[in-house]
């Protein structure tokens, strides 16, 4: 499902300052954005940091926003570039293992195990990508952007992107293959 604009109105005053309407925004926002940030860096406490800069870096920019590009194109590119400078500034310092029991777990509820495990088995998969691909899928399979919209917000071509998601779910199912889980996908199993 796609993700909604914000109201013009509600939009504009948030741009003058009014408080009120910028939370309506936030409330909209917050929960796709910090799944795509979450995902992106794997730890929740970072994430929850991460998501408030963004919304403050959103808050100070917003009277220069631009209404000739979609909202949600301009808040993905802030939480692109934050994300981004973290997976850096991680690069540049020594880090802790992360293992796969400190990922956060995807809820489902009442589902048989096999179900759980072959979910968890797609989240490691996601994790493993690297930075570019995973961005464009969860942008497109999470957050619900358009191929357009993610294009804009990574700042690449369209074919970029197409190739990207193409790339990130071939290999998402290579891997599922390796470790034996079968996924049904509409008419489709992945085996």
């Amino acid at each position: 499902m796609p993700l909604p604009q914000p109201d013009l109105e509600v939009l504009r005053k948030a741009q003058r300052g009014d408080e009120h309407a910028f939370r309506l925004i936030l409330t909209a926002y917050e929960t796709p954005v910090y799944n795509y940030v979450l995902r992106m860096v794997g730890d929740r406490a970072l994430a929850e940091d991460l998501c408030q800069e963004i919304f403050l870096r959103i808050y100070q920019g917003l009277p220069g926003f631009s209404l000739r590009c979609m909202f949600t194109t301009w808040l993905f590119q802030v939480a692109k570039n934050r994300v981004l400078d973290e997976l850096r500034a991680r690069e540049r310092k020594p880090q802790s293992v992360l293992t796969l029991d400190d990922l956060p777990p995807l809820e489902v509820v009442d589902a048989p195990p096999e179900r759980v495990e072959a979910i968890d088995a797609v989240w490691r998969a996601v994790a493993a990508l690297n930075p570019d691909l995973k961005m464009a899928l969860l942008l497109r399979d999470v957050v619900g952007l358009s191929y357009s919209e993610i294009a804009d917000s990574l700042e690449i071509t369209l074919a970029t992107v197409k190739w990207r998601i193409f790339k990130a779910r071939e290999e998402v199912q290579l891997a599922l293959v390796r470790e034996g889980v079968a996924l049904e996908f509409g008419e489709q199993a992945v085996s």
